[in-house]
C-alpha cells in the first residue's frame, strides 16, 4: 500500500453543547469539541474548519489552551470528554500541523470543564498549572513542564457534587500563589488557595472559603485582574442557572482598599448574610472575598459568562444564556453600576419560536477574541454565530461563521453537475453545501442552505435533478423537496453557476408552527394580510371546515415576512444561522408511501425518472424494493421481491437499465429493466447469489462502464472485511467473482469514480467501520480483475468512527484531481482532493 499527498477540501462539523467545550487562542485560533473529535478553526479564515484531531473515543466536552511559551510558535491544548481521558496535543500555529502528545487517564468518570492559570509560562519553575473537574466529583491539579504532564494533586468536593466550572488566577505577580474557584451541580462556590514560594514543587490547594448566594447550579466561573497594574484587586464572576450572574472582589490585606468606602458601612452587623466578607490566607498572605454586584436581565439559565479588557482598559463581560441571546456587561463610570451595553442573538419577537421552526434553543458558550474586538457563540444546532465590533459605527455587526451536522452524517449526494453536495443526518436535518464563488481562490466551502428540518432521523438523499432531491427517515414515508426561487437566486449569485429553471417554483418555503414538513409560499398581493406575511401556496382558500383544527397547522412561521426573507437572502456573503434555519427551506411537493417500517435506503436513477428505495425488515414481505415514477408519482408494481431481512443499499448503473441491492441477508441481488423503452420503469431478477459475503453485506457499487465494451462490474463490501469485485462479460448470462480484497475491518462504504481514467483503469474509493479510506485501483481484463494498486489516506484525515457513505463528485471542466465526499458516523462531513494520477 502507498499513502499519497491527500488533501482536505472542506470540513464541516458541528460543535459539542458544553459550556466548557470551546476556547479561543492567544494566535486567534478557536477549538471546539466536535462529538469525539476536536476541530480548529480561525474565525478570520473564510475557509472554516482547518483540521479535525482525531484521538478521544467519546463526546469531548472541555477544552482549553495553555499559556504560549513566549518566542514559540507550538501552543499546547488540554482536552477532555466522556472517555475520561486528558489529551495534551502540540498545536504549530504556523504550520497548523498538530499531534497529540501525551494521554492521561486518572479521572473515573467523564472530565467536564478545565481551566489554566492565564499569563505566559513563567513562574512556578516555567510550570504551567492547570485544573480538570470530572463528574467523579473531583477536581485534579496538573502541571505542564514544557514536556510532561503530571499530576500534583486531587481535591474531593465537598457535599459531593459534579465540578462544571473550574477557574484559577495567580494572587501575585510572581505566580507563586494561586486561588481555585470550583462550583457546578450545587449553588456555593468552593475557594481554594496554595502557595510555592520561590517556584518549589510543593503546591497544595487547601479550602479557604464557601461564597453562598446563587439558588441553582453554577454554570461558569472566571477571573480577571480589575485593572493591569501589578497589586490590583482580582474579580471573580460566576454564572447560574438562576439568570442570575454574580460578581465577587478579592483583595489583599483585611480592608476594601480598593472601593470607595466613603459612606458605608462594612461592619459584621451591616453586611447581609449574601455579602459576608470572607477572610482567606495563601501562604502567609490575607486576602478577603466579597459580593460585588448582582447583574441580572437574562431569561433563562445563563451558562458562561467570560471576560475581556478592551483596547482602552475597560472591563468587558460576556453572558451567553438559553434565552437565545448574548449580553455584553460594562461598570458604569460614574455610578459603578453593571449594565448591559449590547445584546446580541434572537430578537424578542422571535422568542418562543419551536425546534421545528428552527428556534436555535439558547446560545450554550460564549467566547471573545484575544484583541475582543469579535465574540461567538454556539447554539443547539451545532452552528456558530459570529460578531465583529465596528468601532466608527460603535456596533457589533454579525458576520458569517460556520455550521455542521451534529450527529451521524447517514446520507451524502452530489447535484448532476456536482454545483452543490446535500448531506443527510441523524440530527434531522438536510444541508445543502456549495464552493462560495467570491473566494475561489481559497476554494471556500459553506453551508448555503437547510432544506429540511425534520422531526424523525434522516436516514437516506438522492438527488432528482439540478433543484429537486428525495429523502427518507425514520418514518415509512419518502418526502420530495423542489429548490424555491429565494435559495435558487441566493445560491446563482453566491456560486456564479445558474443551476435550473426557477421560473414556475414557488418563492419560499415555511415550516407552518404544528407541522412536520415544509409548505410552499407564494408572495401573492391579494393574499397578504397588512403583516407582509408569506401565506401557503395551497392555502388561499378559506380553511376546511370539517377540520377545525387545520388553520393552526397551516399558520405560517411569525418571522416569514415578506421583507424580513428578502433582506435575509439578498446577500453576497454565506447565509448566517438564523437564515440557514429560518429562510432556506426548501418546499416539499411529494409524499411516497408504501413502506411498512422506517426507510432504510433510497436511489434516484441517473435520469431522474425513478426512485428505489427499501425499508427496514426482518421478514420477505417487508424486505421488498419499491420502484416510484416521478412523473406522477406513483408505485411501480409490483414491488421487487427476493431480499428476506433489510437491504442496506440500492444502486442503479450508469446508464440505469440495471438495479443492484445488498442487504443484512448477506445476498446481492441484480435487476434488470425489461421495459425501459417503454418507460415503465419495471424491472425483472437477473442474478441473486445468496452467499455473496459471509456476513451482511453494507454497501454496493457499480463501475463505469468501459468505452467500446459491454462488460459489466459492481464491487460489494461486507462485514467480513472483504471487497468483492463481480464481473459479468459482454455476451454472458451471470456475473462471477473477480477478485476479493481483505481489509482490517469490517466495510462500510463503497463508491467507483463515474468515469474510467486515460489508462483504462478503474478507481474505487473504499471506506471502513473503524474510518480508514484507501482508493484501489483496479484493472480489468476479460472476467479476471486485478489490483493495481492500493492508495491509503494519511491517518491524519481518517475518521474516528466509521465511514457511512462516499460520493465522488462528478466530473467538471478545468478540473485537477478527484474530489471525495466522505460522510461519518462521527458527525464530519468531509470532502478531500485526490491527485489526478
Amino acid at each position: 500500500m502507498t499513502e499519497a499527498a491527500v488533501e482536505s477540501r472542506y470540513l464541516s462539523a458541528g460543535a459539542n453543547r458544553y459550556a466548557a467545550a470551546a476556547d479561543w487562542s492567544e494566535d486567534g485560533l478557536v477549538a471546539f469539541g466536535s462529538d469525539a473529535n476536536v476541530c480548529l478553526w480561525d474565525p478570520t479564515d473564510s475557509r472554516g474548519i482547518s483540521h479535525i484531531l482525531s484521538g478521544h473515543s467519546a463526546h469531548v466536552r472541555a477544552v482549553k489552551f495553555l499559556p504560549k511559551d513566549e518566542g514559540f510558535s507550538v501552543v499546547q491544548l488540554v482536552t477532555g470528554g466522556d472517555d475520561k481521558q486528558l489529551r495534551l496535543w502540540a498545536i504549530d500555529s504556523e504550520s497548523g500541523t498538530a499531534s497529540c502528545v501525551q494521554v492521561v487517564q486518572e479521572h473515573t468518570e467523564p472530565i467536564n470543564c478545565i481551566a489554566s492559570v492565564p499569563g505566559t509560562a513563567s513562574g512556578n519553575g516555567a510550570r504551567r498549572i492547570f485544573v480538570t473537574g470530572g463528574a467523579d466529583a473531583t477536581v485534579r491539579l496538573w502541571a505542564f513542564d514544557g514536556a510532561t504532564v503530571k499530576l500534583l494533586q486531587t481535591i474531593k468536593t465537598t457535599r459531593k457534587y459534579m465540578p462544571l466550572a473550574v477557574a484559577l488566577t495567580s494572587l501575585d505577580d510572581d505566580g507563586n500563589a494561586i486561588m481555585l474557584a470550583v462550583a457546578g451541580t450545587t449553588n456555593a462556590i468552593q475557594i481554594f488557595t496554595a502557595s510555592a514560594a520561590d517556584g518549589q514543587a510543593g503546591l497544595d490547594f487547601s479550602l479557604q472559603a464557601i461564597l453562598p448566594g446563587h439558588e441553582n447550579w453554577i454554570r461558569s466561573l472566571d477571573f480577571i485582574r480589575e485593572n493591569p497594574e501589578q497589586g490590583s484587586d482580582i474579580l471573580l464572576a460566576s454564572a447560574s442557572q438562576d439568570k442570575y450572574i454574580r460578581l465577587w472582589r478579592v483583595y489583599q490585606g483585611t480592608t476594601p482598599s480598593a472601593l470607595n468606602t466613603a459612606g458605608l458601612d462594612f461592619s459584621a452587623e451591616a453586611l447581609a448574610p449574601g455579602n459576608k466578607i470572607h477572610k482567606i490566607t495563601a501562604g502567609i498572605t490575607k486576602y478577603c472575598i466579597m459580593f460585588e454586584a448582582l447583574l441580572f436581565g437574562h431569561e433563562d439559565w445563563i451558562y458562561s459568562a467570560r471576560w475581556s479588557r478592551a483596547v482602552d482598559g475597560r472591563l468587558q463581560l460576556l453572558s451567553a444564556s438559553a434565552d437565545n441571546s448574548l449580553s455584553l456587561w460594562e461598570s458604569d463610570p460614574k455610578s459603578g453600576i453593571w449594565i448591559t451595553v449590547a445584546r446580541l442573538g434572537e430578537i424578542s419577537r422571535e422568542k418562543g419560536a419551536t425546534t421545528a421552526t428552527g428556534s436555535i434553543g439558547g446560545f450554550w458558550t460564549g467566547l471573545w477574541s484575544p484583541n475582543g474586538t469579535t465574540v461567538i457563540t454556539l447554539g443547539r444546532t451545532g452552528s456558530w454565530r459570529r460578531w465583529d465590533y465596528d468601532a466608527a459605527e460603535d456596533v457589533w455587526k454579525q458576520n458569517f461563521a460556520i455550521s455542521g451536522h451534529i450527529r451521524a452524517v447517514t446520507g451524502i449526494s452530489w447535484s448532476r453537475g456536482g454545483v452543490y453536495l446535500l448531506s443527510a443526518s441523524s440530527d434531522q436535518t438536510t444541508r445543502l453545501h456549495a464552493q462560495w464563488a467570491a473566494d475561489a481562490s481559497s476554494e471556500s466551502w459553506h453551508e448555503m442552505s437547510r432544506p429540511q428540518i425534520h422531526g424523525y432521523d434522516l436516514n437516506c438523499i438522492s438527488t432528482l435533478g439540478p433543484s429537486s432531491f428525495v429523502s427518507g427517515a425514520d418514518e415509512k414515508l419518502m418526502r420530495v423537496f423542489t429548490e424555491p426561487k429565494a435559495v435558487a437566486r441566493m445560491l446563482n449569485r453566491l456560486t456564479n453557476i445558474t443551476t435550473a429553471d426557477v421560473s414556475t417554483a414557488p418563492d419560499a418555503a415555511n415550516m407552518p408552527v404544528l407541522g412536520l414538513s415544509n409548505k410552499a409560499i407564494t408572495a401573492l398581493p391579494s393574499a397578504k394580510d397588512d403583516t407582509g406575511l408569506l401565506n401557503p401556496a395551497s392555502n388561499h382558500n378559506s380553511p376546511d371546515p370539517s377540520d377545525p383544527f387545520s388553520a393552526d397547522r397551516d399558520a405560517a412561521d411569525p418571522a416569514a415576512t415578506l421583507p424580513h426573507l428578502q433582506s435575509a437572502l439578498d446577500i453576497t456573503h454565506p447565509p448566517f444561522e438564523e437564515s440557514l434555519s429560518r429562510h432556506t427551506l426548501w418546499p416539499e411537493i411529494e409524499k411516497l408511501y408504501g413502506h411498512g417500517y422506517e426507510i432504510s435506503c433510497l436511489a434516484a436513477s441517473h435520469d431522474g425518472r425513478l426512485i428505489a428505495s427499501a425499508c427496514k425488515a426482518s421478514s420477505l414481505n417487508h424486505a421488498v424494493i419499491r420502484l416510484f415514477e416521478t412523473q406522477r408519482w406513483t408505485e411501480v408494481k409490483p414491488p421487487l421481491q427476493a431480499h428476506s431481512l433489510t437491504v442496506a443499499r440500492v444502486r442503479f448503473s450508469a446508464d440505469d437499465n440495471m438495479l443492484l441491492s445488498v442487504g443484512r441477508d448477506r445476498q446481492w441481488v441484480v435487476w434488470e429493466s425489461d421495459s425501459r423503452d417503454r418507460g415503465g420503469g419495471s424491472f425483472r431478477l437477473v442474478q441473486a447469489n445468496a452467499k455473496g459475503h459471509a456476513r451482511m453485506i453494507l454497501d454496493a457499487a457499480w463501475a463505469p462502464p468501459a468505452v467500446g465494451d459491454d462488460t459489466r462490474l459492481f464491487a460489494t463490501a461486507g462485514r467480513d472485511k472483504l471487497v468483492k469485485v463481480w464481473v459479468r462479460k459482454a455476451g454472458e448470462g451471470s456475473f462471477e467473482l473477480g477478485t476479493a480484497v481483505t481489509l482490517e475491518h469490517p466495510v462500510t462504504a463503497l463508491d467507483f469514480v463515474p468515469e474510467v481514467t486515460p489508462e483504462g483503469l478503474l478507481l474505487l474509493a473504499v471506506g471502513t467501520e473503524a474510518g480508514k479510506l484507501f482508493v484501489l485501483t483496479l484493472k480489468v481484463e476479460g472476467a479476471v480483475v486485478e489490483v493495481v494498486s492500493t492508495l491509503t489516506v494519511q491517518p491524519e484525515l481518517c475518521l474516528p468512527k466509521a465511514v457511512l457513505q462516499l460520493a465522488w463528485r462528478p466530473a467538471r471542466e478545468s478540473q485537477t484531481g478527484r474530489e471525495l465526499a466522505i460522510a461519518g458516523e462521527d458527525g464530519s462531513l468531509r470532502i478531500y482532493s485526490f491527485p489526478s494520477s
